[in-house]
């Protein structure tokens, strides 16, 4: 097996494994911090909005940033979101240079990554929050996301790949973190 070979394996390994992980820590965390109660549908407390409405705002603020950062990149590079625009500008694409279409790729990857995921948060942060959850779990699960997007946004529009993954890891960790309450929940 050659060095390149073995690189790709032992990354295949870390790759599968690092959900795991993270699932994991979430249920550990759960379990021996948080408590988990059997799961009784109510109206949420206020104490368990404080965070959902924290967070939401907190991505709203990320997808402004997002939105803005996109336009700005246009700006600067002489690009235009729709044909019309171009034609009115008498720019060509070919006109752009490589590095515009990088930055604008980058900014457009980010924002993917933003909606897709708070489309899974959304989903589970709404059972969550019927389920009367502890408020510690709340706060940490639910403002855990939030904040791992903004780090993530941030470290992604800088190009800095350790620091995205890091926060990528948060914000996964506070989905798996819901998760596993979830289904903790159904089996006390």
């Amino acid at each position: 097996m050659t060095e390149a070979e073995k690189r790709v394996r032992r990354f295949t390994i870390i790759i599968l494994g690092y959900p795991v992980a993270l699932i994991l820590g979430g249920i550990l965390l759960n379990l021996f911090a948080f408590g988990v109660s059997p799961i009784v549908v109510a109206l949420p407390l206020k104490a368990v909005l404080v965070p959902l409405i924290i967070t939401a705002t907190l991505l709203v603020i990320n997808h402004t940033w997002l939105m803005n950062s996109t336009e700005i990149t246009r700006m600067k590079h002489h690009m235009y979101a729709s044909r019309e625009e171009w034609k009115e500008a008498g720019v060509k694409r070919e006109d752009v240079s490589d590095e515009g279409w990088l930055e604008l790729e980058r900014r457009h990857n980010s924002h993917r990554n933003a909606t897709e995921n708070t489309v899974y948060f959304a989903v589970l942060a709404t059972i969550f929050c019927l389920v009367t959850p502890s408020q510690l779990a709340a706060y940490v699960w639910i403002l855990g996301f939030g904040v791992g997007r903004l780090g993530y946004t941030f470290a992604s529009l800088q190009g800095r790949s350790n620091l995205r993954g890091f926060f990528m890891s948060v914000s996964l960790v506070a989905m798996y973190g819901m998760a596993g309450y979830l289904c903790l929940g159904l089996l006390v």
